[in-house]
């Protein structure tokens, strides 16, 4: 813990728009997968969008078209982009990041389905949507 500090969150009407912010050291955003998960109350935690080190990304179903990770090389800060919010995008997200040096092609896109064994969580930051 510590690694990673996130920002943004917060409400928003359906239709919306929010984003999320993941600062980290030099070294993770260079040699480490990341992005971010979420967890809906009573539901179990899924990954959203995650980028590889080369930045190909990788996005949930769900969310394609709507949600998009860019970065800031010079602050060492990606970013999630939610556009087109929905009530059932209500959920803490957690910024997270996983050791991947030279990933790239689409690597991390096996956290869309997993969270075993992830490097290092965010706080979580809780993001509603109201209908």
């Amino acid at each position: 813990q510590g690694q990673l500090e996130e920002s943004g969150g917060g409400s928003a009407q359906a239709g919306g728009s929010l984003r999320l912010s993941c600062k980290v050291s030099e070294y993770v955003y260079r040699d480490y997968c990341m992005g971010w998960y979420r967890q809906a109350p009573g539901k179990k935690r899924e990954g959203v969008a995650f980028i590889d080190s080369d930045g190909t990304t990788s996005y949930k179903d769900s969310v394609k078209g709507r949600f998009t990770i860019s970065q800031d090389n010079a602050k060492n800060t990606r970013y999630l982009q939610m556009n087109s919010l929905e009530p059932e995008d209500t959920a803490i997200y957690y910024c997270a990041a996983n050791f991947a040096p030279g990933s790239g092609g689409g690597y991390c896109s096996w956290m869309l389905k997993s969270d075993y064994g992830i490097d290092y969580w965010g706080e979580g930051t809780l993001v509603t949507i109201s209908s």
